[in-house]
């Protein structure tokens, strides 16, 4: 068995190994080091899971308004494409902005913001 020979060596080292001695003042010294570490660390970075204000920040904003631009794109895209699949293609083009009817572009931001986001480079 390959574990019998892992098994000796390690009950050999224990045998050999003097057993750990802890000092209780270096253990003590440790543990305060360790406590004034993370209240300094506390106090130069405070929780940031609760928010100041609720505005989005500017990232959060340009990120809404390209996904918004995105989803009437598509919603658009996808109207053109049911039409000429039906045999009724779109004689005029139209502004993006009026192709998307009110209740898909709600329903299609809500999924938006269910998604997370894509990396991109």
């Amino acid at each position: 068995m390959r574990c019998e020979g892992y098994r000796r060596a390690l009950a050999a080292h224990q045998e050999v190994a003097p057993p750990r001695r802890v000092d209780p003042g270096i253990a003590a010294a440790v543990e305060r080091q360790t406590a004034a570490m993370r209240e300094l660390s506390r106090r130069a970075f405070p929780e940031t899971d609760v928010a100041v204000d609720e505005a989005p920040t500017p990232f959060d904003a340009n990120r809404s308004e390209r996904r918004r631009q995105a989803e009437v794109t598509r919603v658009a895209a996808l109207r053109r494409a049911r039409a000429e699949k039906a045999g009724r293609p779109m004689t005029t083009p139209q502004a993006l902005e009026n192709t998307a009817r009110p209740a898909e572009l709600k329903r299609a931001l809500k999924r938006a913001a269910a998604t997370p986001p894509a990396f991109h480079p």
